[in-house]
């Protein structure tokens, strides 16, 4: 009886053994498996960058989103990236859920499985790829600076010696510090002498900061679109000088997820693929912006 007893109870804590490490039920075998088997794909994005991705004021959250808490769903935010994000998660079979941490974390990579892929109008260079993977571009902008509209700026020289405002650890940082790690067919500019740089945490923030009367810097460095986006919501901005540098953004993963990514870059990359062939991203992008930029350059 002893001996059938002792039997027993390793079965009974072999069981319990299996159950805690993931042996009692499924356990996904990459992180696509897992994003299918959870219902959701979480993107981080930006919530305060339009027109690629803002806060929808009216959105109403679904009674019966598989979102958690922290999360906010696709009708809570708005903007070309945030429709791309959804497509994707439509093309997955999956709800899309969005995270807004900071933009220096997302580059950062390390994301401690806090969410699955970034859809943020993201550059491709070097030094993010030792930490991310990038899918295929599925759009391309220029960068630009900007001034009050009734400021004497004219081009990007006429920033020597001055301060200028752009997101912290966006290639705008890079550009102006003279360090930006792109193919050098694609800098079109290079900073001027003894500009120097006011990082706050996102470009769009200079923006609404210099038009709300702030005078530490004069001007700010941003996307294009960003700027048009400015203009068009009545912000007293201008563009200034010439196009900066080319911008061709993709889709990243961590490369320190916990489980294995190589099926969802793939899976991404036939996403992307097909959604410029079949014009889904030039839709979107005439919807957004009013232009198509899903064109890669002599396209």
């Amino acid at each position: 009886m002893k001996k059938l007893f002792t039997i027993v109870s390793l079965i009974v804590i072999t069981a319990l053994a299996l159950s805690a490490c993931g042996g009692g039920g499924t356990q996904a075998e990459d992180l696509l498996a897992q994003i299918m088997e959870r219902g959701t794909l979480i993107v981080s994005t930006d919530p305060n960058y339009e027109p690629q991705s803002f806060l929808n004021t009216e959105g109403v959250r679904p009674a019966d989103t598989k979102c958690a808490s922290d999360q906010l769903t696709a009708t809570e935010m708005q903007g070309f990236d945030v429709s791309v994000a959804v497509e994707i998660g439509n093309r997955l079979g999956v709800e899309t859920c969005f995270a807004t941490p900071s933009w220096d974390l997302i580059t950062a990579g390390s994301w401690a499985d806090k969410w699955d892929i970034s859809v943020g109008s993201m550059t491709i260079k070097p030094s993010r790829q030792e930490v991310l993977y990038f899918t295929t571009p599925y759009y391309y902008y220029v960068a630009i600076a900007a001034a009050l509209a009734d400021s004497d700026l004219d081009s990007i020289d006429d920033l020597s010696g001055q301060a200028v405002c752009m997101g912290a650890a966006t290639t705008y940082e890079d550009w102006a510090n003279g360090v930006l790690d792109i193919p050098a067919e694609d800098i079109y500019y290079q900073p001027p002498a003894n500009m120097t740089t006011v990082p706050l945490e996102t470009d769009q923030e200079c923006a609404q900061a210099l038009a709300a009367g702030r005078t530490d810097f004069v001007a700010y460095v941003t996307a294009e679109p960003v700027v048009d986006s400015n203009i068009a919501n009545g912000l007293p901005v201008k563009k200034i000088g010439e196009p900066l540098y080319l911008e061709k953004l993709a889709i990243a993963i961590d490369k320190s997820a916990s489980l294995p990514t190589a099926t969802l870059l793939e899976k991404l990359n036939e996403i992307v693929q097909a959604m410029h062939d079949d014009g889904t991203l030039s839709t979107l992008s005439l919807e957004w912006y009013g232009l198509d930029l899903t064109k890669a350059p002599g396209e």
